[in-house]
């Protein structure tokens, strides 16, 4: 035989089983008997059997109003958005029964977000008889109930942190400050505080547990020239368990150097620090005091230790600026970084018309100074400071010929106040003031400070460049002036009939703008 040779197919007849059926008990349905469960057809047993019977139908929901966390049980609070995944589950945990079934698929439904309802929409299964999985879907209703944690409830109870932050700067005015807060606010430095409030020289930061305040501290150290120092107090002594419990006092205080700030280095210093000259600018304020000398464009970084073995204090601050006019201005040498040296002949603004006189100085303006221009400058000549380090630079037969008449330090923009408002804005941490309001004088010169600030953020692209900057709400802005009121989110702009005044690209601002812990800028 042929092994490739084809072997017929045999076709049996198909042939059906038989199968058991019966009726159902309920509606007479023919139904398999041997699957049939009960002697139930399906839609009966959808009918007759409830597998969510167990579970609860309605259930609260704990938020605070303060921090808008949600209270998981026991005692545990925790953070959800509205409709999140994080809020679904907490609902979920909440009910009693689910763990009996099988949960599909869960959902929110729409409610309005003042009707203080939540609906969730829950798909369950359960086998009910052998070989029969029952699926089924409702509604729970979740009431939302308003409830206070427990550090809302220490935040608004007098004596109840355990660790505070002073950080204090003893200068006339409050610029350093607000660029400590504008960075404190970028990296949100200040999420873990409970209260903040404003004291004299300074703010103290207040929380509730120590890691945080220590936290706090590393996060100053690492953006300003700072020192510090830890104490501690004895509350209360359990005797028995020897378990004690102290509150913490972190003091941090900052170097009384600003930007702007004529300084007069000890002799001693400014030879370690590069043989510079010891009559310096401070251009900038990082994690260490940086000056430039305008006659050489030398700059020096004194870091902080370095600082604090041997501390000084500035010459002048830029309270005691005074206006120059530049009759005539040349450049001298190349760049260097956005400095440009250039000889200057200038002459006081309160002068003009009155005498001749003018002065001649270095300085590192040359590229943003021109013939007419205002520069705000400090008048050397014919000023008393009482301060040993500049006695030692005139008594000194090495440096007492080189000190100028006059030190040039930035240009000087003649504005003129209008209605108009700026386009950005700055975010503003909210400060207890404590129980004395400030006085008038005070608040005049807080407002002053803070114009000033401004004025640099506009000026200066390196410092802006290190604070969120907001899009203005026109919105606010048009209600405000409408209704006569002084617009507190938006400072006055002030235009100029000369020089354009810096101008802020829209591309630098950021259009989000949270409103739940911040005020706006005054």
């Amino acid at each position: 035989m042929d092994i490739d040779a084809p072997v017929p197919m045999v076709h049996k007849p198909f042939v059906p089983q038989n199968i058991a059926t019966i009726l159902c008990c309920n509606c007479g349905v023919p139904i398999d008997g041997t699957s049939a469960a009960g002697a139930l057809c399906y839609d009966c047993v959808k009918l007759t059997v409830d597998i969510s019977e167990g579970v609860q139908r309605e259930a609260t929901l704990h938020t605070c109003r303060d921090c808008e966390r949600w209270l998981q049980p026991p005692a545990h609070w925790i953070t959800a958005a509205p409709e999140s995944r994080e809020l679904l589950a907490l609902c979920l945990r909440k009910l009693r029964g689910l763990a009996k079934v099988r949960i599909i698929d869960a959902g929110f439904i729409w409610t309005e977000p003042h009707s203080r309802r939540v609906k969730v929409k829950i798909t369950i299964q359960q086998e009910v008889f052998e070989g029969t999985i029952l699926q089924q879907t409702f509604e729970v209703e979740y009431v939302v109930a308003y409830h206070q944690c427990p550090d809302c409830a220490k935040s608004f109870t007098a004596n109840t942190w355990r660790a505070v932050v002073q950080v204090r700067q003893k200068v006339p005015h409050k610029r350093t400050f607000l660029y400590l807060e504008q960075l404190i606010l970028k990296h949100s430095a200040h999420k873990d505080t409970i209260n903040i409030r404003e004291v004299k020289d300074g703010l103290d930061f207040f929380y509730s547990q120590r890691n945080h305040a220590e936290k706090f501290v590393d996060f100053l150290t690492s953006v300003a020239p700072v020192r510090t120092k830890k104490s501690q107090e004895l509350i209360s002594m359990d005797i028995h368990t020897s378990t004690k419990s102290y509150k913490f006092s972190f003091s941090v205080e900052l170097v009384p150097i600003c930007k702007d700030d004529l300084v007069a280095l000890p002799i001693k210093l400014a030879k370690q620090t590069g043989n510079i000259a010891p009559l310096t600018i401070c251009y900038r304020i990082g994690t260490s005091i940086n000056l430039i000398d305008p006659s050489t464009l030398q700059t020096a970084d004194v870091s902080t230790p370095l600082y604090w073995r041997s501390p000084f204090v500035s010459l002048a601050d830029v309270q005691e600026l005074v206006e120059f006019v530049v009759m005539d201005i040349e450049i001298i040498g190349k760049a260097k970084g956005r400095f440009l040296p250039a000889e200057a002949t200038v002459a006081r603004a309160s002068d003009l018309g009155v005498n001749d006189i003018t002065y001649f100085t270095r300085t590192h303006l040359g590229g943003v100074l021109h013939a007419g221009d205002s520069v705000m400058g400090y008048h050397i000549t014919g000023t008393n400071f009482n301060n040993p380090q500049f006695e030692a630079l005139e008594q000194s037969n090495v440096y007492s010929s080189s000190i100028p008449d006059v030190i040039l330090v930035k240009k000087f923009y003649a504005r003129r106040k209008k209605n108009r408002s700026r386009k950005w804005q700055l975010k503003r941490m909210n400060k207890d003031e404590g129980e004395m309001l400030p006085k008038k004088q005070d608040q005049e010169r807080m407002e002053r400070d803070f114009e000033m600030f401004l004025r640099d953020v506009e000026e200066d692209t390196e410092l802006r460049g290190t604070v969120a900057l907001y899009k203005a709400r026109q919105e606010k802005k048009e209600k405000d002036r409408m209704e006569g009121l002084e617009t507190a989110s938006v400072a006055e702009t002030e235009e100029t009939d000369g020089d354009e005044l810096p101008v802020i690209d829209m591309e630098e601002l950021l259009d989000e703008f949270n409103e739940l812990d911040m005020e706006d800028e005054q």
